[in-house]
């Protein structure tokens, strides 16, 4: 059986509160789940400690089981010291997309030209 530690959404319309949960990955986001594990705020303040709230020994529990933790749930166990901070490499997001290289190279050139043009004149002056 594929455990995951993830986020169950629970809460109103434009009002999310997500339980923190052991459950079988096949399951449904919102559905059947083994384990309540904690709880998530989104709505408050990032430095208010009520915003994750987690049983770290059976977090830890779970993990030792074989557990996965997804993504958002990793963060919160770095935050809390209980998972090493993984490496994040994503270079391709950060890259620009083919138009706006397009107009970056062109600017580029009309700079170029620009500087050339400026350049000229004082070129000529100072050789006569």
């Amino acid at each position: 059986m594929a455990m995951k530690i993830r986020l169950a959404r629970g809460g109103s319309k434009k009002r999310p509160h997500y339980a923190i949960v052991a459950s079988d990955s096949r399951m449904p986001r919102d559905g059947r789940f083994i384990e309540k594990l904690g709880t998530y705020n989104p709505l408050l303040a990032k430095d208010d400690e009520r915003r994750v709230i987690m049983n770290v020994e059976r977090v830890q529990y779970w993990l030792g089981e074989g557990a996965q933790a997804t993504d958002r749930v990793a963060r919160f166990l770095e935050a809390a010291g209980v998972k090493e901070k993984a490496t994040r490499n994503n270079p391709n997001k950060a890259k620009p997309g083919k138009k706006a290289t397009e107009r970056a190279e062109e600017k580029a050139a009309k700079a170029a030209e620009a500087a050339e043009a400026a350049a000229a004149p004082a070129e000529a002056a100072a050789e006569e």
